[in-house]
């Protein structure tokens, strides 16, 4: 996970005044949605961290059809099919982008994740109970990450963090091995106490099992005060080397309507970053 270096942000604007990928209500909204921030920063990471966390697979693993890396491999062609079929439209050979649109439907037909997750969606409505063990244990060892949602939501002492991540098609360059992920989080104060962010810490995970720790002060370059009953969301992303990853963390915070109050943590639970996404990406948190 390379370093982007590079911070994004326009002019600050009234969440409601920015077009969102998420359209999230939430009247209580008492802050701004900033631009895009990199997440992950050569100043921030720990240089004690270890990027090699996870021990590799047996050589014959490798070669199975129903392993991780065959599940990387065919990630990284259905990403490339997708930016090449949205630059052929954007050249207006409609004719190459037709036959591209008709190889990503095959694809689709044929990708075993997606033709699995449909078959144990099928076998839990038809109470097939016996299939759809034998499909979640067949999808655990193709793709680990199949059954972390893009999504996440946890609570900690009355503050609640709300993840949804999504594939940036226009930032990401399969070909090159780069894929670039946004995601948005919401934080609400349903505590009786006015609350400080001061720090975040990051746990990157890519596909091949690589582990980077990212720490930093505030986020987007604030350190937000969040009163009772409030809540303040932002948007940031994420560039990962492989086309499917996980994120989870935590914010340091502190309350503020007592002097010495100590500080704690609260958690931002496992989402998953996926460039085929969630069933029903489309839904809210």
């Amino acid at each position: 996970m390379e370093a982007l270096g590079l911070k994004m942000v326009g002019g600050l604007k009234p969440a409601v005044e920015r077009p969102s990928p998420w359209p999230w209500p939430w009247p209580n909204r008492s802050r701004r949605t900033l631009g895009i921030l990199a997440c992950s920063s050569s100043s921030s990471s720990n240089p004690n961290s270890n990027p090699n966390s996870s021990s590799s697979s047996s050589e014959k693993a490798k070669d199975s059809p129903l392993s991780s890396s065959s599940f990387l491999s065919r990630s990284q062609t259905y990403a490339l099919l997708k930016q090449q079929m949205a630059v052929a439209a954007k050249l207006e050979d409609y004719k190459e982008a037709a036959r591209i649109r008709d190889s990503l439907k095959s694809f689709e037909a044929e990708e075993p994740v997606l033709r699995l997750r449909g078959l144990m969606k099928k076998a839990v409505e038809e109470e097939k109970f016996e299939d759809a063990a034998r499909y979640r244990d067949q999808l655990k060892i193709l793709a680990p990450h199949a059954f972390l949602r893009c999504s996440s939501d946890a609570v900690t002492l009355g503050i609640r963090v709300q993840v949804r991540s999504v594939y940036i098609e226009g930032r990401s360059l399969p070909s090159k091995g780069q894929y670039f992920f946004a995601y948005r989080i919401r934080i609400t104060n349903n505590s009786q106490r006015p609350v400080q962010l001061l720090r975040r810490h990051w746990i990157i995970t890519d596909g091949n099992g690589k582990t980077e720790n990212i720490w930093g002060v505030g986020v987007i370059g604030e350190q937000p005060v969040i009163l009772p009953k409030t809540g303040f969301e932002y948007s940031s992303a994420c560039p990962l080397s492989t086309p499917n990853g996980r994120m989870e963390g935590d914010f340091e915070m502190k309350h503020i309507d007592k002097v010495g109050s100590p500080t704690f943590n609260v958690s931002i639970a496992p989402f998953s970053l996926s460039i085929i996404g969630d069933d029903d990406a489309n839904g809210l948190i």
